[in-house]
This record gives structure tokens, C-alpha cells and sequence, in this order.
């Protein structure tokens, strides 16, 4: 399948793969257990955090950076052994996500939305489905972004007029996240009513990959953000694309209706839940990096205070050194154990994630049983962490320049990175309806209904 490396950037210059060309051979050999995996991703974010804000800065298109995970062997993390992957549970993955984009923010959330894509047909597909793309995604190591904003019907799915085997995708999406730097790209449409009548007013949805070479493709590369500006998050156009019914992920070929015994159950909605804790491990993240940045600044340029209120009165001398004063050590404090606390909830989250896929999956063929229940559960314990990281990750990337000081706002330092990186996603989708939904969870015991951002 052809690099999509071979589209050009129109507004942006792109960085360039070959500076991370030694990566290739240095990381020839995938990570053999969960603590080599977990050092891969620490050593991805090693190279990426020393001119992170500078390529920030510079805002090329990070193809060199799309690379540089491929050499990791990062991307095909999940993938099944049998095909060349790592063949690790969801848990590694979101520390892989999560360590990532301690490094670069922008990465850190590439990497999360390419795995969530590349297991997309996982989740919504039928075994033949799963067997196809998977073996495909990891065995040749590609890089999956996607065209998916289901609030909004932009994309729409026509009927072929010429060939009945085959629908075709037209419209565009405002969010491509990655699209533009993939090899496949994750359409999702929705049906047209004059096309499927049957479909009913609102359109079912289909999701289908397709090579993001494709001619009828093209990304306007207008992501212009004030956070995670290398995640080519801007727009795309879609013009005439044609996929086969029989890539319909989750859809019968023959009657063009969906399986019943695929996208019927509850464990096809398990796709939301996923991405939201993919959010909430590269907020993690990144605030994680925010409190380290800081206080390795504190250490080496913030200067105490010279003077104390109380005047005359003051039996207390200044603090010699920054890391003396109280108000600078109190806050430190109290940031690391907000995030050591944040931190217990959120792998407590990974786990059960990973409990549920390693419990009910295709292998087994116990897909079917997973109940309703259990993926609210899931969901809701996922919407907790997601809230306390919200929390947690604005107050800490706002505080650190308490104590840094004036000197630490200066650009060279990029510490304001970290805030406008968290800023940005966090407005994905209001936490003020994950604090309600918990709410009533709690109060009325009700888990939510399945819905595109629950």
C-alpha cells in the first residue's frame, strides 16, 4: 500500500522522516514483554521531549514523528503476534499512550487515536472483518488516522449506481485527527434516506477503512489550534469514494443490513468508552510532564522570594534557595499526590478495559455475552477518571508558573505548552455531563445510554 507521505502539505512545511532514521534499525526488534514495552514508549518520549516546544514552534506536519512511532513498533502494540505484533492488552497500551505524550502531547494523542482506529474493526467488525484489516494494520505497520465526527452527518453514503456491491462516501468531516499523515484512514458516514429509505430519517452509520491515497481524498491542513498543533487535526474533504459493501464494518454484504450478532450487542458501543480513556491517559500525560518540566526548572532558575510580609516583626528569614520556600514546596506537594491519586484511578480504568476485552472477544467467540451492564459499568468508572484528570491536569498546567516564576513564561521555555495541549482536548466533550451522568449513577444507580461521546 502506497505511504501516505506522498501528500504534500499546503499550508505547512512537513518535518522530515529521515532524521529518526536510526531508530529503524536501533528498534528493529519488537519488545519481548510489558516492561520492555512500557521502556520502548519512555524511550520514544526521550527523543521527543528535548525540542518539543521548539517543532511545536515550527508546526510542520509531523511526519518525521508519524516515523518515529513506526521504528518504535509502537503502533502495532496490539496487534496479534501471528501477524508480527505485540499482541499486549489494552492496559500497556494507554501507559504507552500516556508515557508518549509526556514527551510530545501532539504524539502522545496520535499514537491513542491511531490504536483506537487500527481496533476499531475489532469492536465493529464481523470475524472475517477482524481477520482482513488486522492482519493488514499490523503486519505492514501502517498508520491509521480517521475521518469520524458521528454528531454531525457531513458524510454521506450513496448506493452505487453501477455496481450494487459498492457504496460511495461524499462530504467532508471538520476533525480528521491524524487523517493527513496515515496510511488508512477510518471513514464514517451516514446513510443517504433517498439512497436506503430503510434506513430511517437520521441515516444508520457505516464505518469503513480506506487507503489514504485514495484520489478522492484531500486534507485542507488548516488545524490552527492554540494546543496539540502537530496532531494535523484540521479538515477533509471526501469526494466519490467507493468501498466495497463487504468493508462495511459490521454490515452483512449480501442483505446491506447490519449483523445483528456484531453491531445488535452491547459490546459494539465498547469503541466510546475506549477512546474516552485514550483522552484521559494522554491528559494524564501530559500533565505528568507539566509537574516534571516545572519543577526541573525550579530546581535549576526559579529564585526565592527576598522578602516576608510580616516586616520588622518577622523572625523568619527569606529562603535562600526556591526549593525552601513553603508556598513553592506546599504546592509540589500537593500536586504530586493529586496526581499519584489520579494516576491509581486511571489504571484502575485500564485494567478493567483490558478485563473486558480479554474476557469477551472474537477468539472466543463470547462477544455476545458481554450485558449492557457491565459496559456501563466500565463506562462509568472511565467517565471518574476522566473527571479528576480534567480537574487535576487544568489546575496543575495553570499553577506551574506559581512556582517557576516570571521568568519561566518566557517562550524558550514552553511551559505554557502543557496548558494550551490539555485545553484544547478537554473541550472535546463537556465534563459537565460526565459529572452528571456519574451523578445519576450513583445517586439513581442508572448507567448511561450508549451515545457517541458516553
Amino acid at each position: 500500500m502506497a505511504s501516505s507521505a506522498t501528500i504534500q502539505s499546503s499550508v505547512h512545511p512537513t518535518s522530515d522522516p529521515s532524521i529518526y532514521q536510526e531508530y529503524e534499525s536501533k528498534w528493529s526488534i519488537l519488545p519481548a514483554d510489558s516492561a520492555n514495552w512500557l521502556q520502548r514508549a519512555k524511550d520514544v518520549a526521550a527523543v521527543l521531549a528535548p525540542d518539543a516546544a521548539a517543532r511545536e514552534k515550527a508546526n510542520k506536519t509531523p511526519r518525521a514523528q508519524v516515523a518515529l512511532l513506526k521504528h518504535s513498533g509502537l503502533l502495532k502494540i496490539l496487534g496479534p503476534k501471528e501477524y508480527g505484533g505485540g499482541e499486549q492488552p489494552w492496559s500497556m497500551a494507554y501507559q504507552a499512550i500516556r508515557e508518549v505524550a509526556k514527551g510530545d502531547g501532539s504524539i502522545g494523542m496520535l499514537l491513542g487515536y491511531h490504536l483506537l482506529w487500527a481496533f476499531s474493526v475489532s469492536i465493529l467488525g464481523s470475524p472475517s472483518q477482524i481477520a482482513k484489516w488486522t492482519k493488514l494494520i499490523t503486519s505492514q505497520n501502517l498508520f491509521v488516522g480517521g475521518a469520524v465526527n458521528p454528531r454531525d452527518s457531513d458524510l454521506v453514503i450513496t448506493s452505487d449506481p453501477s455496481d450494487k456491491t459498492k457504496i460511495i462516501f461524499n462530504g467532508g468531516k471538520h476533525f480528521t485527527t491524524g487523517a493527513a499523515v496515515s496510511d488508512l484512514i477510518v471513514l464514517e458516514g451516514a446513510l443517504s434516506p433517498e439512497s436506503f429509505p430503510e434506513s430511517g430519517p437520521g441515516g444508520a452509520h457505516i464505518f469503513a477503512y480506506v487507503p489514504t491515497t485514495h484520489p478522492g481524498i484531500s486534507f485542507s491542513f488548516n488545524w490552527d489550534a492554540i494546543g496539540l498543533r502537530l496532531t494535523e487535526s484540521g479538515s477533509a474533504q471526501i469526494s466519490n469514494v467507493s468501498v466495497d459493501w463487504e468493508d462495511a464494518l459490521g454490515w452483512d454484504a449480501t442483505t446491506k443490513s447490519p449483523l445483528e450478532n456484531v453491531l445488535g450487542i452491547p459490546y459494539a458501543t465498547l469503541l466510546l468508552p475506549t477512546i474516552q480513556l485514550v483522552f484521559t491517559n494522554f491528559y494524564l500525560g501530559i500533565t505528568q510532564a507539566a509537574l516534571d518540566a516545572a519543577a526541573g526548572y525550579t530546581r535549576k532558575s526559579t529564585r526565592p522570594w527576598p522578602y516576608l510580609s510580616g516586616g520588622e516583626r518577622e523572625t523568619v528569614a527569606p529562603a535562600e534557595k526556591a526549593t525552601d520556600e513553603f508556598y513553592i514546596l506546599s504546592t509540589y506537594g500537593t500536586h504530586h499526590a493529586h496526581l499519584l491519586a489520579a494516576t491509581a484511578l486511571v489504571d484502575r480504568a485500564n485494567e478493567a478495559v483490558s478485563e473486558l476485552f480479554a474476557a469477551y472477544n472474537q477468539k472466543k467467540g463470547s462477544r455476545a455475552e458481554l450485558t449492557a451492564q457491565q459496559r456501563g459499568e466500565v463506562s462509568e468508572l472511565i467517565a471518574a477518571a476522566k473527571i479528576v484528570v480534567t480537574d487535576v491536569g487544568l489546575k496543575v498546567t495553570s499553577d506551574v508558573f506559581e512556582v517557576t516564576g516570571s521568568r519561566a513564561t518566557a517562550s524558550k521555555v514552553g511551559l505554557d505548552r502543557f496548558w494550551r495541549d490539555l485545553r484544547t482536548h478537554t473541550l472535546h466533550d463537556p465534563v459537565a455531563y460526565k459529572r452528571r451522568e456519574v451523578g445519576r449513577y450513583v445517586l439513581l444507580g442508572e448507567i448511561p445510554t450508549p451515545t457517541w461521546y458516553t
